[in-house]
């Protein structure tokens, strides 16, 4: 069959997907197992997959789903739901606001800063939902606090929720992640440190704006970025974010505390030292749980991954029940919560509600990666590739961002983005003869800048804004941003890709 004819076919789940989620507003959870049958039916008729592979891969796809992408979101969003429950975040919250009354600051502080940590530890929507909840009760225009956290939300979700985005592409195109995972970091380096500058203008609505913060916009950029490349080169996908994330914040916070100690808030609560490490404290036992099992400590490591099980479904796939992030997320936020005083009853239960909570998401999620497997192991992705090479030749780089991009607008997640696109892009770097690991990280940086203009995203600013009805207009308003965000990181992709040296 000729490659045009199978480009088009095996584009129908992808289409199909866009139009089910994007115009007919079809639940995810709808929506994607749908598009899962779809994809087997034209793997089985048109690449001559036989039925028991096609399910095998399928299966297989469910698998890595369940075990560790979902434990790792339920994990996340476990903890923070915990933080609500024992009141921590309440604490958390009053130590954020009590920094400033120049808004621009209370930008950099919350949405930039506190919206990294969030994004770093938990993702799934909390970045976008708490920052500009918090903005809008402070007295920001609920609109320009959707739209500015939505914003902000960009280039921490490719390490976001314990670094799962670029983790769970390192296993499914068969890369180092440790490679990929500092590709990624090289590659949004430049727009970490833009990023803030841009806040700053719009929250002033002018580039004027920056006079007189121009000084802790920049320490805000590069105290999130050179923590996250340095990270992301020596530890992997796991902490690059949530060590960029807390030195911004520690870093934005002083240089505001001592170069605009005159904007404080003067009544502000004052909260003791010891209570203020008491409500990180979950947060702060997933940073140490993270830090020693991983690859740093070789013998805590290799031990505890050897607590696992492998399985034969498509190819071989292994369980490893303790050493992954999702586990040692709910064992710290266990160990925290009993610290902060809270029962293990009451925290199983808070457990059980977040499990049930994720349900339709965890629906959503394992059909996406099942489908993508399908796609990966009968050829249809590849199919893709060769007639997307061939129309762009060597210019392909600068489209790769897109391609992201386009992912997390359909699909709402970094992950499931790289998940849909990640092998395509693999496949397209080995058909020119590029560094596989530059064009998957393209993919990754893409992914971030679909998430500002993802209806999924829009929707959880809007409803933690009390903006229902107002999706249009933050769409059109963060559209802008997105297509130059894209351009940028097409440019990186093109020209940086013989810089980085293996």
């Amino acid at each position: 069959m000729n490659m045009y004819v199978l480009f088009f076919i095996a584009l129908i789940p992808i289409v199909w997907l866009m139009i089910s989620l994007g115009v007919l507003k079809t639940p995810g959870h709808k929506a994607t197992p749908v598009t899962l049958i779809v994809t087997l039916v034209l793997a089985i008729a048109v690449w001559k997959m036989p039925i028991v592979d096609a399910l095998k891969a399928g299966l297989e796809g469910a698998a890595s789903a369940i075990w560790p992408i979902i434990i790792v979101i339920i994990a996340a969003v476990f903890i923070y739901n915990l933080s609500i429950y024992t009141k921590s975040m309440d604490l958390i919250k009053n130590m954020m606001t009590s920094i400033t009354t120049d808004q621009r600051i209370l930008v950099l502080i919350l949405a930039w800063g506190f919206g990294g940590f969030l994004e770093a530890i938990a993702g799934f929507g909390t970045a976008v939902a708490i920052p500009a909840s918090i903005m809008a009760a402070l007295g920001f225009d609920p609109v320009f606090a959707a739209i500015i956290c939505l914003i902000a939300n960009t280039t921490p979700t490719a390490f976001g929720a314990i670094g799962l985005p670029v983790s769970t592409l390192a296993k499914l195109t068969n890369l180092d992640p440790n490679i990929l995972s500092y590709a990624v970091g090289l590659q949004l380096a430049v727009l970490i440190v833009i990023v803030p500058v841009i806040l700053v203008m719009i929250t002033g609505k002018s580039v004027k704006a920056i006079k007189g913060v121009l000084g802790i916009s920049i320490v805000s950029g590069l105290a999130f970025a050179i923590p996250e490349v340095l990270t992301a080169k020596y530890m992997g996908a796991e902490l690059p974010a949530i060590l960029g994330s807390i030195i911004c914040l520690a870093a934005t916070i002083g240089y505001a505390k001592v170069f605009h100690k005159d904007k404080a808030f003067k009544d502000a609560e004052k909260i003791s030292f010891s209570k203020g490490v008491m409500a990180w404290v979950p947060f702060i036992l997933v940073f140490v749980a993270i830090i020693f099992t991983s690859s740093l400590f070789p013998g805590i490591s290799k031990g505890l991954s050897k607590i696992s099980t492998t399985v034969k479904i498509y190819h071989s796939y292994t369980f490893t029940w303790i050493n992954n992030p999702g586990s040692l997320i709910i064992i710290a936020g266990i160990v925290g919560g009993l610290i902060q005083g809270a029962k293990f009853g009451e925290i199983l239960n808070v457990l059980g509600k977040t499990i049930k909570q994720m349900t339709k998401s965890a629906m959503t999620i394992i059909a996406i990666v099942a489908l993508a497997k399908v796609m990966s192991y009968s050829g249809m992705i590849k199919s893709i590739a060769v007639v997307l090479v061939a129309v762009t030749g060597r210019a392909y780089p600068v489209i790769a961002p897109i391609i992201g991009a386009l992912g997390t607008f359909v699909t709402g997640s970094d992950t499931s983005a790289n998940i849909l696109f990640g092998q395509l892009q693999v496949e397209a770097a080995k058909s020119l003869g590029l560094n596989p690991y530059w064009l998957a990280a393209a993919n990754t940086g893409g992914a971030t800048a679909g998430k500002m203009i993802s209806p999924q995203s829009i929707a959880v600013a809007t409803a933690a804004t009390g903006l229902a009805g107002a999706e249009g207009k933050i769409l059109n308003a963060t559209l802008k941003f997105c297509i130059v965000y894209v351009i940028v990181l097409g440019v990186i992709a093109y020209f940086g890709g013989a810089a980085f040296n293996l």
